[in-house]
């Protein structure tokens, strides 16, 4: 199973000195394969697992960047039931969900403007850094999945560093819980995260250092559009609180559907970015989508960007 996304375009985010022009991989989501498993026990308790890694089409070279470890997007097993669902492993961290679910466009690291801003540092001159701590996903780590109440369902996330409990690696951790409610046309989330480790390859931040994200969303479908709404902060024991506001929505039309967000991030005494994408997203059938996306990207006192992207994604 998984998702190949391959697009063709020209990129240019805020603070860089030209366009890109390039195929690149991941347009709206990013390419992934692998194999995950249940197996029934009995009882209504269930064994699952799943080894699933990122790659990037265009080169065929697996991990969303060099370096990434090679299972990246999902290593892990664990039991459910009634109870809810115990996971260990390498998975999620609280932030994924709640943000790729709550912006129109989805899990785009590439076109979404709440996820750029939340997971893509800028290694432009412009020192913007993301405002996620740690990654989307946690290695070493214990989630506990509860069962649904209504509509409301939660995760609570710890992640152990594996490191050797001296000098400045005692005692560190990451922690976090998130929160999902759906019911009808309304949609609402939260997540907070306290962190202490670097992920995909763990190791712990500077002495010292903590750092807290949280964010609370909304969104609402009229049937005619659906609406997006959020706001969250980023804390960093050594550098400006970074706050962050998105609003976007999607209107069904035809075979597909239109596409409209904007995020911005406002540093405390410092620079601000603003991001809009607009874009149309048509699907051929369940499995197979054709796209086009437009974006502009500004940062205080740099130079702006335009990108654009056409685009086709099959999940399989």
């Amino acid at each position: 199973m998984g998702l190949m996304d391959g697009f063709a375009g020209s990129i240019r985010m805020a603070g860089d000195s030209g366009a890109t022009k390039q195929v690149g991989s991941g347009g709206m989501t990013t390419s992934w394969v692998g194999f995950k498993g249940t197996e029934d026990l009995g009882g209504g308790l269930k064994a699952n697992f799943a080894l699933t890694s990122f790659m990037r089409i265009n080169s065929g070279t697996p991990g969303r960047f060099t370096g990434d470890n090679f299972f990246s997007r999902d290593a892990n097993l664990g039991l459910s039931g009634d109870f809810g669902a115990v996971t260990i492993g390498r998975g999620l961290a609280p932030n994924f969900l709640p943000t790729v679910i709550f912006n129109p466009f989805g899990d785009s690291f590439t076109f979404s403007p709440l996820v750029l801003h939340a997971n893509v540092g800028l290694f432009n001159g412009t020192g913007w850094t993301a405002t996620t701590p740690s990654d989307t996903g946690w290695s070493n780590e214990i989630i506990y999945s509860t069962p649904k109440f209504g509509g409301l369902s939660g995760n609570v996330h710890y992640q152990f560093s594996n490191l050797a409990d001296t000098g400045g690696n005692s005692g560190k951790k990451n922690v976090g819980a998130n929160a999902l409610y759906f019911n009808g046309p309304l949609a609402l989330t939260a997540f907070y995260e306290r962190d202490q480790l670097t992920n995909p390859t763990v190791t712990t931040f500077s002495p010292l250092n903590t750092k807290t994200d949280w964010m609370l969303g909304g969104s609402y479908d009229f049937s005619v559009a659906k609406a997006f709404l959020t706001y969250g902060q980023a804390n960093n024991d050594l550098t400006p609180k970074a706050k962050t506001t998105s609003i976007g929505a999607s209107a069904p039309v035809g075979a597909g559907k239109f596409l409209a967000a904007y995020a911005q991030t406002k540093i405390d005494g410092g620079a601000s970015r603003k991001t809009a994408s607009f874009g149309y997203d048509y699907f051929l059938s369940k499995r197979t989508d054709i796209y086009a996306v437009y974006m502009n990207d500004k940062i205080t006192a740099k130079s702006t960007g335009n990108s654009f992207g056409v685009g086709i994604r099959h999940s399989f």
